[in-house]
This record gives C-alpha cells, sequence and structure tokens, in this order.
C-alpha cells in the first residue's frame, strides 16, 4: 500500500455486527465498580479485540497493523477516539440497565459516531454467510468500530433491549444480554461473579457458628 493516508484497498470489506457486540467491547474495561482492569492499552490491543471478536475481518487487521507503523500520530488518534466511544457505549447501556434514560447529548454524541459509520447498503455472501458490503476507507476510528456502533443502534431500538442487565456485582458491573428461559439472570458470569456472591452469602451465614 502506498504511504498516503488516504490511499486505500479498493476490495470492499464485509463487516458482521451482533447486537452483544457493543457490550463486549464496553466490556473491555473491568471491574469498574472497584479496581478497573483495562484490556486495551493501545492501537495494537485495539486491533487484536477487534480481529479476535469478529469486529473486524484478518485482512483490515492486517492492513491496519501494517498502517500503524507509518502512521503513530493518527494511530494515537483513533485510539484515543475508539476508548472515548467505549465509555459513551458504556454509560448509555449502563444507564439503560440501572432503568434510567441515558443523555440525551450522549445519544447525539453516538448519533454523530453512527453517523461516521459506512453506510450498510448491501448484503454480501461471506465464508461464514453474509456480511454488510462496505467501502475499504482508509482508516478511522468510525471504520475500525463500525460494527461496534451499528450493534449499539440495533440494540437500543430492537427488542433485545429488554433484556438488556449489568452485573449485580457492585465491583464488577459488566453489561450483558439476558438469555435465561425466565429473565432473571443477575451476573454476568455464574461461574465467576455469581460463584463469587455463592461465596460470600455461604461465609456470611457460617462466620459466627
Amino acid at each position: 500500500m502506498a504511504d498516503s493516508e488516504d490511499s486505500r484497498n479498493d476490495q470492499p470489506l464485509h463487516l458482521m455486527s451482533r447486537p452483544e457486540m457493543c457490550l463486549d467491547f464496553a466490556n473491555t474495561l473491568a471491574y469498574r465498580g472497584s479496581s478497573r482492569i483495562e484490556s486495551i492499552h493501545n492501537f495494537d490491543e485495539l486491533v487484536r479485540w477487534c480481529g479476535d471478536s469478529g469486529v473486524t475481518p484478518s485482512a483490515l487487521a492486517a492492513r491496519l497493523r501494517e498502517w500503524s507503523g507509518r502512521h503513530p500520530k493518527r494511530t494515537l488518534e483513533i485510539f484515543t477516539a475508539a476508548i472515548s466511544l467505549r465509555e459513551l457505549v458504556y454509560r448509555i447501556f449502563h444507564a439503560l440497565a440501572s432503568g434510567a434514560p441515558p443523555d440525551d447529548d450522549e445519544l447525539d454524541q453516538l448519533n454523530d459516531a453512527m453517523r461516521e459509520t459506512p453506510a450498510r447498503t448491501l448484503v454480501a455472501r461471506t465464508d461464514d454467510g453474509f456480511g454488510w458490503e462496505v467501502e475499504n476507507a482508509k482508516p478511522s476510528v468510525h471504520l475500525i468500530l463500525a460494527p461496534v456502533l451499528w450493534s449499539a443502534g440495533d440494540l437500543l431500538v430492537g427488542p433485545q433491549r429488554a433484556r438488556l442487565r449489568e452485573c449485580s456485582n457492585e465491583k464488577c458491573l459488566w453489561l450483558f444480554l439476558d438469555d435465561s428461559k425466565n429473565g432473571t439472570r443477575r451476573w454476568c458470569s455464574m461461574q465467576a461473579c455469581g460463584n463469587r456472591a455463592k461465596a460470600h452469602r455461604h461465609y456470611l451465614r457460617h462466620k459466627n457458628d
């Protein structure tokens, strides 16, 4: 690829989005109610998470890694913007999971970001099924996180919003979609926060025995 930042690959991208993808991205900062553990510290880790999570196709991920070495300033700007978008997504869905309306200004910011993403106008076949065919534009936060932003909008306007939950562990506060039959799931993971809560209740019952 040429060294111009405006250079692009003419081959279209095929991007896929899941309703929970935005929540997965918000959860890359763990234990928000206590020590806060960061999963994404730099642009390379952002690209790795996007690739591992299906946000970014492997060809685009490879292109971004190659591009980042030549554009350190833009790379840092994109990374900083990505973390800001992550926190925006978390605040909106944290409010909804807590039973409060999201802030109007923050919804406006999400709409502004979604407006900058590639248009979803064409469905194309992929090796794994189907994807949205979009222009393979120059690297930007709105291209890299397009499926995350799409999923945020789809979750907000879709019926799955009713299944939005926040982990009842006040130290955790991860967001998730409740897939239980009776809709009463309280923990991001029974194996993690659920078992910790169970063990704590057992301790409280028996500490004075």
